[in-house]
């Protein structure tokens, strides 16, 4: 099947499984990635059909698909196909024994830049490996977390990725064993579209900062930019020499930190305020968010400004 069929057919059976969530529709799906050598997104979609209360066309040829395509994923590995960037070790599906958990990727010659960065779990208890692909799978700096964030004693995966961009963006990704199935709980895009703002430089040295999803309004003191940087926006009295607008970078830092020291990490996300271009710092939106048995929920947020000179 040509690339362009190819992506047609995958197309086509997104369309129906959105339509109709027919595990028919999902066994084909999966069929395809299969066969076109997309093995992470096979694996998450035969996760999703084996799911289904009655998988077609039985349940013993999913499981038939999952193992040849493990059984490929392990020989890649073996050859060395891509590098393993980094690797941590922990019980990341509460079956009381040790996984290995690593990230594998494409090395560009002469450059620190990773593609195809891959989340592949050894089980620790059957030595099987679960490959998950990720939607942003190239930057730089890839790392890995293990930690708690559900709350149910197992430790979840947090991945990280430099994306290289203006304004220091990264791509990140929280995954956790839920109903016995490894699932993403936490994507950087998610989080970008649901964080709104709106920043706006006002009279007298001042800008305010809208955070629309949590419908506060924070005002950032702008005399610590110095004398010669509000001379250029603003008159002698103080008023502004014409209106000016900033804006909220995307994801720029997530952290997990147990605020409460109980076990249970907490996510404390950092969005960079910026004024009149994207180097003109104002400071940072911080949003801490929290496991609520359903999703990551914000907890607080505040926003931080860099000291200047007394």
């Amino acid at each position: 099947m040509e690339e362009n069929e190819r992506n047609k057919a995958i197309h086509y059976y997104h369309m129906k499984i959105q339509e109709t969530n027919d595990p028919y529709y999902w066994y084909c799906l999966a069929d395809i990635q299969a066969k076109a050598g997309f093995i992470g997104e096979a694996m998450n979609t035969i996760d999703n059909a084996l799911l289904m209360p009655y998988s077609y066309p039985l349940k013993r040829e999913l499981l038939n698909m999952q193992a040849n395509l493990q059984h490929g994923l392990s020989r890649n590995l073996s050859q060395n196909r891509s590098s393993v960037v980094t690797e941590k070790h922990g019980d990341v599906d509460g079956d009381g024994t040790i996984d290995k958990v690593f990230l594998t990727a494409d090395k560009t010659p002469d450059s620190p830049f990773w593609q195809n960065i891959t989340l592949v779990i050894r089980n620790g208890r059957t030595n099987q490996y679960h490959q998950i692909g990720m939607k942003n799978n190239a930057g730089y700096n890839p790392t890995l977390f293990l930690g708690d964030f559900t709350g149910d004693k197992v430790e979840d995966i947090l991945v990280v990725i430099d994306s290289g961009g203006s304004g220091g963006m990264i791509y990140a990704y929280v995954f956790s064993q839920l109903n016995g199935r490894m699932r993403q709980i936490f994507d950087s895009d998610v989080f970008n579209e649901r964080q709104t703002y709106d920043v706006t430089y006002e009279d007298y040295y001042r800008a305010t900062v809208i955070s629309h999803s949590q419908n506060e309004k924070y005002i950032l003191d702008l005399t610590y930019k110095g004398k010669e940087y509000l001379s250029e926006i603003y008159n002698p009295n103080g008023t502004l020499k014409e209106p000016i607008k900033g804006w909220v970078n995307p994801l720029s830092g997530l952290y997990p930190i147990d605020f409460n020291r109980d076990g249970t990490y907490e996510l404390e996300a950092y969005q960079r305020i910026a004024g009149r271009y994207n180097a003109d710092g104002l400071g940072f939106i911080q949003t801490v968010l929290k496991w609520n048995g359903r999703g990551f929920v914000t907890e607080r947020q505040n926003v931080a400004i860099v000291g200047g000179e007394t």
